[in-house]
């Protein structure tokens, strides 16, 4: 009796949790839709780019301060009164001393009259300037293009006018493109205010067919006829190119392979006529986001643009709330790079368009931008410095600034294919005045810019 009482106790004992059974996370791992929720896996070619793409940022705005003179140059002393107003970051003086890294780009150089510090940018600065506006100019035929597509991607064939405005870099727009590309072709947009919302939005005339055409069909094409690969497993899929380090399990590697071949609908299809509620439609929908945001990227010059300015379409262009998370999701296919502004910037990369940093198929537009990525990384140590031409005191503080003579700055702009002569006078002294003239730069386009911690 006493053994029966104490088997049963045992059995009326609460048990401890135990993990999953074997059985259960079989089933779990055998799963073959791609898994919702994943790491990001850091990929240093795009996080390189990135580093000095937050460099020219503030290179930029310093160069609109200066272009936005009527001389084109500014007292050294202002630069720190109007870093503050840029909210740049910089402490008392250190926006000057800033100036200072860049050589290649600003010049500092003594007023002549005022017997003070001026700072202008050099001829090799101004020479990439040009030739970024003569490649903006000159790609204006493909502009049209690209609007069109962009707006013949939306739900309603319209976009909201500001949108558009703020992305208009990525996408290869000119600052007045409003004048210049909308009203100047009213064939094919339609400029007009919403009553509702006072907003001014971009609407498309009339769907052309023939620009109905995504970029990834093309890439798809040209694999197909390349590789050879099976017709039924390239007519959906994609170009996946997980970055270094990513794990790829055997299922997952299956879940890859069918979501592959789901078919979806074109991001140029109007899909309001559909039944959306059914499973089937939910993982076209998906896929179908995939493509917009693919096809949004392979519309820009650079082939990135920030995921903060992708959700500025999400409602037009149906794509999904967690954008970042639906990103990560996707890493064979896009790259997320939180490098900037405390890991607040996220910029999208489309990852087939790059190999080792660099575009695969660059532009014009890409190569100019790219030249003062170059200028900014050239190193000091190669412009000569001469420390003795002036010293900048305050109060009883005194802060040697160093001043890049003309004289003293390379000149040779071999490198941007242009052949620059040089007058010297007699006294051996270089004359490097420049007659180019450049368009004010809009210093709203660009964000904060903060120390990367991430």
């Amino acid at each position: 009796m006493l053994v029966f009482f104490s088997y049963t106790c045992n059995l009326l004992k609460p048990r401890s949790p135990s993990p999953l059974p074997f059985t259960s996370i079989m089933l779990m791992s055998q799963s073959t839709s791609i898994p919702k929720k994943q790491d990001r896996v850091r990929d240093h070619g795009f996080d390189n780019y990135m580093e000095v793409e937050k460099k020219t940022r503030k290179v930029l705005k310093f160069q609109s301060l200066i272009l936005s003179q009527p001389s084109q140059t500014l007292p050294i002393s202002r630069f720190d009164s109007l870093a503050r107003r840029l909210g740049l970051g910089f402490k008392e003086n250190e926006a000057a001393a800033y100036l200072l890294k860049f050589p290649h780009v600003f010049e500092i150089y003594e007023h002549p009259v005022l017997r003070i510090l001026f700072c202008r940018l050099t001829q090799k600065a101004l020479l990439q300037i040009e030739q970024e506006k003569q490649a903006l100019h000159a790609q204006l035929p493909d502009v049209v293009t690209r609007l069109r597509k962009l707006v013949m991607m939306s739900n309603t064939g319209r976009l909201r006018l500001e949108h558009v405005r703020i992305a208009r870099k990525e996408f290869g727009l000119p600052d007045d493109f409003e004048y210049s590309v909308i009203l100047k072709y009213p064939e094919f947009f339609r400029l007009f205010d919403a009553r509702d919302t006072r907003n001014k939005y971009i609407e498309i005339v009339e769907r052309d067919p023939e620009l109905a055409i995504c970029a990834i069909e093309k890439v798809r094409e040209r694999e197909y006829r390349e590789k050879g690969l099976d017709a039924e497993d390239v007519r959906f899929s994609f170009l996946v190119n997980f970055p270094p380090g990513f794990k790829i399990g055997k299922y997952y590697r299956i879940a890859v392979w069918k979501w592959q071949r789901v078919p979806y609908w074109s991001p140029y299809e109007n899909v309001s006529g559909y039944d959306l509620r059914s499973l089937e439609a939910l993982k076209r929908m998906e896929k179908r986001a995939v493509a917009t945001i693919h096809e949004l990227l392979s519309l820009t010059v650079e082939k990135k643009i920030s995921l903060e300015r992708i959700a500025h379409f999400r409602m037009a262009m149906n794509l999904p709330k967690k954008l970042k998370d639906f990103l990560l999701q996707h890493q064979g296919i896009f790259y997320v790079s939180t490098r900037g502004n405390y890991g607040k910037l996220h910029t999208v990369f489309l990852r087939e368009a790059y190999r080792k940093g660099e575009l695969t198929e660059p532009n014009d537009l890409y190569l100019a931008r790219r030249k003062l990525g170059e200028l900014v990384l050239l190193s000091s140590r190669k412009a000569m410095v001469d420390k003795e031409l002036v010293s900048y005191r305050r109060d009883t503080e005194v802060d040697d600034i160093v001043c890049v003579r003309p004289d003293y700055m390379e000149t040779d702009l071999k490198d941007f294919g242009v052949e620059y002569e040089i007058e010297h006078d007699e006294e051996g002294n270089d004359s490097l005045d420049s007659d180019f003239v450049s368009d004010d730069i809009d210093e709203t386009e660009y964000l904060d810019e903060k120390e990367d911690t991430v």
